[in-house]
């Protein structure tokens, strides 16, 4: 697989992509080299893409200098492979365009644009802003439309709209409207990605072509299976797989995408490392809780990390500047 091949018609980011944790090493410090083993585990095991500096990735927590050194590390490692799309968006206009601009430069394939958050602009700022990055970069644009988290939605209008940029080509929904969606992807030639794990299958039913997944960590290769198995009429088959996958949503829902995520990988063997505060890691429970329902889905752990069930230290604020820390800081 390379990356042209990941990127077919309709599908400009790939079918199976995971929102990479970024790991840190024992003092809280970006660690590329761990980055790229994973990179490549997760690539090996049936991702076509990954989407670095992400929710997932921390991307609030970390440096725009630390996001263009993961960004740079994961395409040497990967990008002969799957598709490298960053996250860039902020809730400031200006910041987001030099972010889109460096990801640009450290080689990514792709941007992930979130809604503004805290700020709470109309839609037509989101038409201005959205555009502002799109006109900044050659890269192609996945909008991502997650109102839990950024409390407006992107309106079906305003998607429309946006859709009529040549660069904006498709959406990570975790709106969970599928009401929306299924007009968005008749009305217009966005490419539909699922961003909320437990919806996967019933996007599929209208129209997604793929998903961008936490789970995809442990089980991106039976969310291949299971849209294989859609795709090639056998819905049956792709029922299975997703009820196998159940237990890891669980799991996912005890901690947070990020928590589980680097849990999950300590329990198979690669330690990514402690979150950042605010998030802490998962308590000594938890970790016995994600193993239980690990194990309950068929998910192979390391022997070694499973005896030790590390639950990890404080959660590490990481080398960066005092002006870097807390909320993101706008770029001048």
């Amino acid at each position: 697989m390379t990356s042209d091949s990941a990127r077919t018609p309709g599908r400009p980011f790939g079918r199976v992509l995971t929102a990479m944790v970024t790991p840190f090493d024992a003092e809280g410090r970006l660690d590329l080299d761990t980055a790229q083993e994973l990179a490549t585990r997760l690539v090996d095991l049936g991702n076509d893409g990954l989407v670095v500096n992400g929710t997932t990735g921390e991307g609030p927590t970390t440096s725009d200098e630390e996001k263009a050194a993961l960004v740079r590390a994961v395409v040497e490692a990967v990008g002969d492979r799957a598709t490298v799309v960053a996250g860039a968006g902020t809730y400031d206009t200006a910041h987001s365009i030099h972010l889109a601009q460096a990801a640009e430069a450290a080689g990514a394939h792709g941007l992930l644009l979130v809604t503004p958050y805290y700020s709470r602009p109309p839609q037509s700022g989101l038409v201005l802003h959205f555009t502002a990055i799109a006109d900044a970069t050659g890269l192609p644009v996945m909008l991502y439309d997650i109102p839990p988290r950024s409390v407006i939605p992107i309106d079906l209008e305003t998607l429309q709209r946006l859709a009529q940029h040549p660069r904006i080509v498709a959406v990570k929904d975790a709106r969970n409207d599928l009401r929306i969606g299924t007009e968005i992807i008749a009305t217009t030639t966005l490419a539909y990605y699922s961003g909320d794990d437990p919806v996967n299958l019933p996007w599929l039913s209208v129209g997604a072509v793929g998903m961008v997944s936490v789970t995809g960590h442990v089980v991106a290769d039976r969310l291949r299976a299971m849209l294989d198995a859609y795709e090639a009429g056998q819905t049956e088959r792709a029922r299975q797989l997703n009820a196998s996958m159940l237990p890891v949503l669980r799991a996912m829902g005890r901690v947070g995408g990020a928590v589980f995520a680097k849990t999950a990988m300590r329990l198979r063997g690669l330690d990514v490392g402690d979150p950042r505060l605010p998030l802490p890691p998962a308590t000594e429970a938890e970790v016995a809780a994600i193993v239980s329902d690990l194990d309950a889905a068929g998910v192979a752990l390391d022997a070694e990390a499973r005896a030790g069930r590390r639950s990890g230290g404080h959660g590490a604020l990481g080398a960066r500047a005092s002006a870097d820390l807390g909320a993101e800081v706008a770029y001048r």
